[in-house]
């Protein structure tokens, strides 16, 4: 039962992000690329840098994770290509959109195919300092959904330094999940 529960809470995390991703997004559109690619005094310098962080880090951990067993959702040619951790892609705000979406869906539909016997199962991989690791499940899919929560909170004070209102992670508030 307990991991059943598991399940249903990677469930509604799942459909949380993809939520708050198209609240966020809505407010995103409506940047001009000067505000996209403004620097920010941070470690991640503008709202572009940090989506691409997020997308990429996204990306090559559901990569990583069909190797755990075969996942039909991770089949997707997308992810025939490889990203570095440190790039900054996205040739202009409606091209992260429409990525940004694709992904978040394709992140539901891996949650969907989980099963119980999964979340205890270890995966090996290597980070991005090279370094081999081996983890449960359940902690990398909860470190996936803390990581997208961090960086959004940093997009949201990037938001606010540019004058632009946000409460795009009221989302419990802004809609049903």
């Amino acid at each position: 039962m307990k991991k059943y529960m598991e399940i249903l809470n990677f469930n509604l995390l799942a459909k949380y992000n993809k939520t708050t991703n198209e609240l966020m997004n809505n407010i995103i559109k409506e940047l001009t690329e000067d505000e996209w690619n403004q620097e920010f005094n941070g470690y991640f310098k503008s709202i572009h840098e940090l989506n691409s962080h997020i997308y990429i880090c996204d990306f090559n951990w559901l990569k990583r994770f069909k190797y755990l067993r075969e996942f039909i959702v991770l089949r997707n040619n997308v992810f025939k290509k490889d990203y570095l951790f440190t790039e900054t892609i996205f040739k202009n705000i409606s091209e992260y959109i429409l990525l940004r979406t694709e992904l978040d869906k394709i992140l539901i539909d891996y949650i969907n195919e989980l099963i119980e016997e999964d979340l205890e199962k270890y995966l090996e991989f290597t980070n991005s300092k090279r370094i081999k690791m081996e983890r449960k499940m359940k902690s990398l899919i909860t470190h996936v959904f803390n990581h997208q929560a961090h960086h959004r909170g940093m997009i949201s004070l990037y938001l606010e330094m540019l004058g632009k209102e946000n409460s795009f992670s009221d989302s419990m508030y802004n809609t049903e999940i």
